[in-house]
C-alpha cells in the first residue's frame, strides 16, 4: 500500500492511502485542481485591470487636459467646450458641463466671465 501525505494551504494535512496507481491519480486530480484554481485567479486579475482601464474618465478630468494642452488660451463657451470634447471622442451635454465648469471655477482651475451675455471659461 502506497501513501502521500499533502500539506493543505490552510496547513491541514491529508493522508492519501492505497495502491500506486490510485494515490497517484488522486494526486494528478489534485493537481488539475490547483491548476485551475490559478486560471481563475488570473482570469479574476486580467478582468478586474480591463475593468480599471475601462472606468470612464470624469468631465472634470477631461477639462482640465484640454486646459494643459492649451485650449483655453483663448475663451471658450459650453459649446466650444463640448465641441472640444467631442473632437477628442468624449460626448457630453451642455446641461452636464454646465457643472462641471462651475466646479473647476469654483477650485480656481479655470477662470470665466460674461462676455456679449454669455458666459466664457479661461485661464
Amino acid at each position: 500500500m502506497t501513501k502521500a501525505t499533502i500539506k493543505s494551504k490552510t496547513g491541514t494535512l491529508i493522508t492519501i492511502e492505497g495502491t500506486e496507481k490510485e494515490v497517484a491519480n488522486v494526486l494528478a486530480h489534485l493537481e488539475t485542481i490547483a491548476h485551475v484554481g490559478r486560471a481563475k485567479e488570473e482570469i479574476k486579475k486580467v478582468n478586474s485591470e480591463k475593468k480599471e482601464q475601462k472606468k470612464r474618465t470624469a468631465a472634470s478630468d477631461l477639462v482640465v487636459n484640454l486646459k494643459e494642452e492649451g485650449y483655453f488660451e483663448k475663451p471658450k463657451s459650453l459649446g466650444e467646450i463640448a465641441h472640444g470634447l467631442e473632437e477628442k471622442g468624449y460626448i457630453y451635454p451642455i446641461t452636464t458641463l454646465s457643472g462641471v465648469m462651475i466646479g473647476l471655477v469654483q477650485k480656481k482651475i479655470l477662470g470665466r466671465k460674461k462676455l456679449d451675455g454669455k458666459w466664457v471659461y479661461g485661464k
